[in-house]
């Protein structure tokens, strides 16, 4: 008997310096990012920075390819993550629009008809002009904007970013012509152009402009400042961008980043990538980018990412309700 004693213990010890068993499923092809925005955007973005990470640190055996798919103001993206039913070799990064183009274009979508995966970050929108503009407070430009009706540019129609602008107008009773662009990128060269007045763009989308003195930063659509010090223009850092709130514009706005896979995939399969996403945010290149991004960290899975969206998508509903979308 103490002889087969021994035996457990030194099976279970050999067992502990073995090799992690191999997943129950791992991908046999390239799995594609579906972005349903254009190149250059927030979204765009983080599935590069992803798909580099990914690829650094060998924590997939199959590379991950990006495909953007912009049209009918990212519908075409849902959709084709849509079609996808079971396949598990798509991957569909989003944000709000996962709500907000199927309630205002009554496309035949729900996130309910995907797998929802990972939840890896929340992002901010910022009140950007351009840096040569007259106004460089929040009361300044929308003293401006009640004057002579100022243009707006954004992503998409009835999206987010039309969404933040009705709120603004419902909150100071500004009026904006809110112009409609394929990306965050766009939008922000739109501005630096001076073909449009301001735009909300998240920070990744105009931080380039904003290091460069081109776009000034008013405030950011937060219940509290961004939480990164680090100074990225020469003067200011994330952090240093006030609330609008507290300028007197009481307004807030955080998007979800989210991952998906089609919908009528295993649970191993979900299960598979909820490991890579782990993994991602563990690596320094991954927090390099949140603070980079000012994106703040939120990973979340299983039930309580199912629980979030839920939350979310009440909120949106009642949003557009309000904007007369």
């Amino acid at each position: 008997m103490e002889t087969s004693k021994a035996r457990s213990v030194i099976a279970l010890a050999m067992a502990a310096l073995m090799p992690a068993a191999a997943w129950a499923w791992e991908p046999t092809k390239p799995v594609e990012i579906i972005v349903p925005f254009s190149a250059g955007g927030a979204s765009d973005q983080m599935a590069r920075t992803i798909q580099g990470i990914v690829a650094k640190h060998e924590l997939m055996k199959q590379p991950l390819i990006v495909v953007n798919k912009a049209g009918a103001s990212g519908a075409e993206g849902l959709m084709d993550a849509k079609s996808a039913s079971g396949d598990p070799h798509k991957l569909l990064v989003a944000s709000s629009a996962l709500y907000t183009v199927p309630l205002i274009s009554k496309l035949p979508f729900n996130w309910r008809d995907l797998s929802p995966v990972a939840m890896v970050a929340v992002d901010e929108f910022i009140l950007w002009v351009n840096a040569k503009a007259p106004y460089q407070t929040v009361d300044q430009f929308i003293a401006a904007a009640k004057a002579n009706k100022l243009k707006m540019g954004g992503t998409s129609s009835k999206r987010e970013d039309q969404m933040i602008t009705a709120m603004v107008e419902h909150a100071t009773g500004a009026k904006f012509i809110y112009v409609p662009y394929k990306g965050g990128g766009e939008a922000a060269t739109q501005l630096s152009g001076n073909h449009i007045d301001a735009n909300v763009n998240n920070p990744a989308e105009s931080v380039a402009q904003w290091r460069a003195g081109e776009h000034r930063a008013l405030c950011v659509f937060a219940e509290q400042r961004l939480a990164y010090t680090h100074k990225v223009t020469d003067t200011q850092s994330w952090a240093d961008i006030p609330t609008c709130k507290e300028k007197g514009l009481d307004v807030h706005y955080e998007m979800l980043r989210i991952f998906l896979l089609p919908g009528k995939v295993a649970p191993d399969q979900v299960a598979y990538y909820t490991d890579v996403f782990k993994k991602i945010s563990e690596t320094p290149e991954w927090k390099q980018y949140l603070e980079r991004s000012a994106l703040k960290p939120e990973l979340l899975t299983g039930t309580a990412l199912n629980q979030y969206l839920e939350k979310d998508e009440a909120m949106h509903k009642d949003i557009i309700k309000s904007a007369g979308f």
